[in-house]
């Protein structure tokens, strides 16, 4: 086994990763690792925007209460309170380093998303926003020295030694590497794979939550997946993800008879959040029969539509749909993870020498439910603020000095890879998807219990190693959502829909002989 040694070990490159690379650079060498090429995350998928209190029409205070209104009362405020205040200068630096968003005049032009009170939602190409902030991060890390970019690599594990995290087990080209650093940042992402129906992209696969878990990691809030109420739904089509601000821009749902209903289930209608928006789709879809329910810009100025929402009028006219003229067919998919490795507002996680940031971390910063376009603010915010702290903490940590031998044995196949893989990802779609209860999660968890011999073994294959942290992860999501016998936020559980006595945390950390144990907190 090669072992590679660098100060700062960052895993994953969306928005949280490269924002910590940059907040480290001028600490020492920073190595990224990353299982595809650097730009492939989430974070180029993000459409809608970003959200910032900037406008002249808007304060941190309100976005600060927006924020733990959508919530639903399980918002860490402190966490809250640093998003919202130190939001507006990581845009500035952005702006700074060559963002271009869209501007009205020579005035930054926002948006209204759901829940929001104000139109703060800041945005890029009229929906790419993600990619503009990608491009402009990954120009400034390559642009700045000591930063190493290790591309195709897959982490298998972390290094510990006394319950210190080292570093990190790396396969590449089908070796494994031994890369030892004084600090390790997990920017890994989500884990919306786990579910059949998703608008993450395919590395989305919560290796970083997983490998955490068995790193001895805190995990927190699992059972709050967030699903997005407005994904496309067609024959051959990918599951592509139809932006927030397409309601916030006026756009209706209504049910295959053309009947709007979101007044039915909510007084803000179409801008009702996310978690209701989908619920309502959902019941809508049983009361009719259908697979589907339409969201409509029809009404809208073409031009506007165009100019407003180009890669989505591209990608949809490429399944014949033109959204200038035709109801586009949308259905829910699982869309976020609010919860994840335990994290303090500087990014330290429970494990010495590990932080996260992004997605893969639960700062508390979205509660029970995700505020619309809050997530870049808060890889940016958060990125920054892990990679700060890394820094600082480098100086007092010796050299890792871990022994030489293979730390691996007992090298498994999963022969029938692609089938365990779809039955995982149907189970967690049908049984722990949008709408739970008592008899769909515990029919979750007898279906799952027949993979746990699988995570038995070590595997030399990207495609396995993603495997086994998928069936890990849908564990602690499943047994999570069994334990909150209440309704909240994101989670739903159709036979304890009361609200009261919910606001609570719970915990979840592997034991040394891999049981899982739980704490309400």
């Amino acid at each position: 086994m090669e072992t590679e040694k660098t100060d700062f070990l960052i895993i994953g490159s969306g928005v949280a990763g490269l924002r910590a690379a940059v907040e480290l650079a001028s600490c020492g060498e920073v190595l990224v690792v990353t299982k595809d090429v650097l730009r492939e995350s989430s974070t180029e998928y993000a459409q809608g925007g970003v959200a910032v209190a900037m406008s002249d029409e808007d304060r941190v205070g309100i976005h600060f209460e927006d924020t733990l209104k959508a919530g639903d009362g399980l918002c860490r405020e402190d966490a809250v309170k640093v998003l919202v205040e130190e939001g507006a200068e990581r845009i500035l630096e952005l702006i700074e380093w060559g963002a271009e968003f869209d501007r009205a005049g020579t005035k930054l032009d926002f948006t209204l998303e759901a829940a929001h009170s104000r139109r703060r939602v800041l945005h890029a190409h009229g929906d790419s926003t993600g990619r503009e902030i990608e491009r402009v991060l990954i120009n400034k890390v390559v642009s700045l020295e000591g930063v190493r970019r290790f591309p195709f690599a897959m982490t298998v594990d972390l290094v510990m030694e006394d319950g210190v995290c080292c570093g990190a087990y790396i396969l590449k080209e089908g070796r494994i590497y031994r890369v030892l650093a004084r600090a390790t940042v997990l920017a890994t992402g989500g884990g919306g794979q786990i579910f059949s129906r998703t608008t993450n992209p395919p590395v989305t696969t919560s290796d970083g939550m997983a490998i955490a878990l068995r790193a001895g990691a805190v995990m927190e809030d699992m059972e709050f997946v967030q699903f997005h109420p407005t994904v496309l739904f067609a024959p051959a089509a990918p599951q592509f993800l139809l932006s927030e601000a397409m309601r916030g821009e006026g756009g209706i749902l209504r049910n295959i008879y053309g009947e709007p209903f979101m007044k039915n289930y909510h007084p803000d209608a179409e801008l009702a959040p996310r978690d209701v928006v989908s619920r309502a789709i959902i019941s809508e879809m049983v009361r009719t029969g259908s697979m589907y329910v339409y969201l409509d810009l029809t009404h809208l100025d073409a031009g506007f539509i165009k100019n407003r929402f180009p890669r989505i009028y591209r990608t949809c006219l490429q399944y014949d749909i033109d959204i200038t003229r035709d109801r586009i067919p949308v259905s829910p998919a699982a869309h976020y993870m609010m919860g994840g490795v335990r994290t303090d507002t500087m990014g330290r996680t429970s494990v010495k020498g590990l932080y996260a940031a992004g997605e893969v971390a639960c700062t508390g910063v979205h509660g029970a439910n995700r505020l619309a376009s809050n997530s870049l603010l808060e890889g940016l915010v958060f990125g920054a603020r892990a990679g700060r702290a890394a820094g600082e903490s480098a100086p007092d940590m010796t050299e890792p000095a871990v022994s030489a031998e293979e730390p691996f044995s007992d090298y498994g196949r999963v022969e029938d890879y692609e089938e365990v893989r779809t039955r995982l990802r149907r189970v967690m779609w049908d049984r722990v998807g949008i709408i739970r209860c008592a008899d769909s999660l515990g029919a979750a968890r007898e279906e799952l219990s027949s993979f746990m011999h699988l995570l038995g073994h070590q595997y030399r294959t990207r495609e396995e190693l993603e495997l086994k942290n998928m069936i890990q992860t849908a564990v602690v999501v499943t047994e999570a959502a069994i334990q909150r016998r209440c309704s909240l936020g994101a989670h739903y559980r159709s036979d304890f829909p009361q609200k009261e006595g919910c606001h609570y945390h719970i915990e979840w950390r592997m034991e040394s002989g891999g049981n899982l144990v739980s704490h309400r907190r």
